[in-house]
């Protein structure tokens, strides 16, 4: 007698590098409201393709991620939740409370996780900089803001639009286009 499976042969999957930047401190999840545990470099403003892959990578490494927390002067749309390994991370913005270069991540598990937002039009010299300086265990405590503004004063190439998350532009087209504060 013979038999017939429906069993298909096993085929190779290509490894899938995460897609977010990333840079963390080795260590838990930071005591206070100002030390940074790490940076971010997205490739873009739109943050419901950005968060997902963020989200996705910190899931497993921080416990699951509840809530995160931007600031919207840089961020043109805020979705109000994002998808991440099967379930719903909400979403929300503080304009006072959190500085414009930070983003916070939640965890049930783990508590409170803040990185450093390095703007995608930020140069890949300066990127890996700010990443090192947020990332480096040994590094004294500093606010996202003045980890950027450090980087402007010692990489003088950089602009001040770069830094404040806007590509080169004469001011006065940066004042045109930065995106109305949010109520």
């Amino acid at each position: 007698m013979s038999a017939i499976t429906d069993h298909s042969s096993p085929r190779a999957v290509p490894f899938r590098a995460p897609s977010a930047r990333l840079a963390l401190k080795p260590v838990g999840p930071s005591p206070g409201q100002v030390e940074l545990d790490g940076a971010w470099w997205p490739r873009s403003r739109d943050l419901s393709d950005e968060l997902p892959a963020l989200a996705d990578v910190l899931d497993p490494l921080w416990g699951r991620i509840t809530r995160i927390a931007v600031n919207p002067r840089y961020w043109p749309i805020i979705p109000q939740r994002i998808f991440v390994n099967g379930h719903v991370v909400k979403v929300g913005w503080f304009t006072s409370e959190l500085d414009p270069h930070k983003i916070l991540l939640l965890s049930g598990t783990s508590g409170r996780w803040d990185l450093l937002v390095v703007p995608p039009e930020v140069s890949a010299p300066s990127a890996a900089r700010l990443m090192a300086a947020a990332s480096a265990s040994t590094a004294p405590q500093s606010t996202a803001t003045a980890l950027l503004t450090a980087e402007l004063v010692d990489a003088p190439s950089t602009s001040a639009g770069a830094a404040a998350g806007r590509p080169d532009r004469p001011a006065a087209e940066t004042r045109s286009c930065a995106p109305p504060p949010r109520p």
